[in-house]
C-alpha cells in the first residue's frame, strides 16, 4: 500500500465514521459523494463526445437524496413521478437544441448517470432510517453493510497484490485477479461475522450472517467491475483525482452502489417478518 493510499484511506474512514453518527455530516457526505460521482461520470462521458445534460443531471441527482432525507412525498410513488418529470424536462431541452445528433444517446446517458450514482447511492439514507423507532439500529445496519463491502475491497487489494496470478476479467480490468476475488469474499465473510452484533439482536443466525457477507461482498465486487467497464469504455484508469492513491469519487463508492440497495431490500423484507 502506497503512502498516498494509506492516508487517503485513513481520511475516508474517519469521515465515514463521522457521517454515520452525525445527521448533518451524513447528509453533507451523501450529497458530496453524489455531486462528485455525477460530475466524474458526466466528465468521462463528455470525453467520448456525447452531448449530455450534466448540470441538469447533477441538479436532479442532488434532489433525489434531499427528498428522501426530508421524507418529502408530493404524491404516492413520488420517485417514479419525479423520474418521469426529469425525463420530460430533458426532452424539452433537446427540442431546443439545433443539433439532434446523438440525441437518444445523450438523453439516455444522462438518465443512466442519475440512476447509477444518485438513486443507488441514496439507499444509504434509506438504510439509516429503516427503523424510524430506533435510529441507532439504522446507524448500526449502515455501518454493517459499509464495513463488509469495504472489507471486500481491502481483501481484493491485499490478496490480489500478493498472490494474484490469474486474471478475472482481463478485457474489463486487467489488474483484477481470481485470487483477489477470493480474498474479497473471505474478508467480507469474516467482517460480517465479526460485526454481526451491528444487526438487530436475534434477527439472523450466524451462518446466515456469513452468507450475507459472501453475497453482499460479491455485489460489491460486481459494482467495482461495472465501474471498471465504464472507465475502460472511456479509456481511463481512474474516474478522477479526488483522493491520491484511491482515485476519484466513483472509485471510492463503486462497490457500494450495488451492495447497499440490495442490503436495504433484504433487510426491509426480513424486518417486516419480525
Amino acid at each position: 500500500m502506497t503512502k498516498n493510499r494509506f492516508f487517503s484511506s485513513a481520511l475516508m474512514i474517519g469521515l465515514t465514521a463521522l457521517a454515520i453518527i452525525n445527521d448533518w455530516a451524513f447528509l453533507i457526505g451523501v450529497l458530496g459523494l453524489t455531486i462528485g460521482g455525477l460530475y466524474e461520470f458526466f466528465h468521462m462521458i463528455k470525453r467520448k463526445g456525447i452531448p449530455i445534460y450534466s448540470y441538469f443531471g447533477i441538479f436532479i441527482g442532488v434532489l433525489i437524496p434531499l427528498t428522501i432525507y426530508s421524507r418529502f412525498e408530493l404524491t404516492r410513488n413520488w420517485e417514479f413521478l419525479f423520474i418521469v418529470l426529469a425525463f420530460l424536462t430533458i426532452l424539452l431541452f433537446q427540442f431546443a437544441r439545433k443539433d439532434n445528433a446523438n440525441a437518444i444517446v445523450g438523453i439516455s446517458t444522462t438518465m443512466f448517470g442519475v440512476f447509477y450514482v444518485s438513486w443507488l447511492l441514496s439507499f444509504l439514507i434509506r438504510i439509516r432510517f429503516l427503523l424510524p423507532e430506533s435510529e441507532m439500529a439504522g446507524i448500526k445496519m449502515l455501518a454493517f453493510i459499509i464495513i463488509i463491502t469495504k472489507a471486500g475491497d481491502i481483501g481484493a487489494l491485499l490478496v490480489g497484490s500478493m498472490w494474484g496470478k490469474h486474471p478475472l476479467f482481463p478485457r474489463v480490468s486487467p489488474n483484477k485477479s481470481i485470487e483477489g476475488s477470493m480474498g474479497s469474499f473471505a474478508f467480507s465473510v469474516v467482517a460480517a461475522v465479526l460485526c454481526s452484533s451491528l444487526l438487530p439482536p436475534g434477527l439472523l443466525p450466524l451462518w446466515k450472517v456469513a452468507l450475507m457477507g459472501a453475497f453482499f461482498g460479491g455485489m460489491g465486487q460486481l459494482g467495482d467491475i461495472c465501474e471498471s467497464l465504464i472507465k475502460r469504455d472511456c479509456n481511463l484508469k481512474d474516474s478522477g483525482k479526488f483522493l491520491p492513491g484511491l482515485g476519484g469519487v466513483l472509485d471510492v463508492i463503486d462497490s457500494l452502489l450495488f451492495s447497499v440497495p440490495l442490503f436495504y431490500l433484504y433487510m426491509s423484507s426480513i424486518l417486516k417478518l419480525m
